[in-house]
């Protein structure tokens, strides 16, 4: 006999129908329709958003590009301290390479960190 597999159903909404109603007042304000008015509506405005993105995004990748070879402290879920020799990052940032990660049950020679279990990072200039 195959195990059952449980069905997960969305919760009633407050118009009593479940999931996603493109007509629904909610999806509309969320909805890209509206945010496309608000593009239009001040193009000076999101250029300046989109400038500070972007020195943003420069800093961190700056950040990244200082910390390869250099002795970084990583605070992970449940209060977990580790530190490590950073390596170097995916393209799309997820996983940081890292090597003599030192944890609370001993060191490993090379590993790979998920981004995601990660709450925090230091190191020293």
């Amino acid at each position: 006999m195959k195990t059952p597999v449980a069905i997960i159903r969305l919760p009633h909404g407050p118009d009593g129908t479940r999931g996603f109603d493109p007509s629904s007042p909610r999806f509309q304000d969320l909805g890209p329709s509206n945010l496309s008015s608000l593009v239009t509506a001040n193009p000076a405005e999101l250029e300046r958003e989109q400038e500070g993105r972007v020195a943003l995004r420069k800093r961190y990748l700056r950040s990244l590009l200082a910390m390869t070879g250099r002795p970084v402290n990583f605070t992970m879920y449940e209060k977990v301290n580790v530190g490590a020799l950073f390596g170097a990052s995916d393209i799309d940032i997820l996983n940081f390479q890292v090597s003599e990660l030192k944890t609370p049950l001993g060191v490993q020679k090379e590993a790979l960190l998920r981004c995601s279990d990660i709450i925090a990072y230091s190191f020293e200039l």
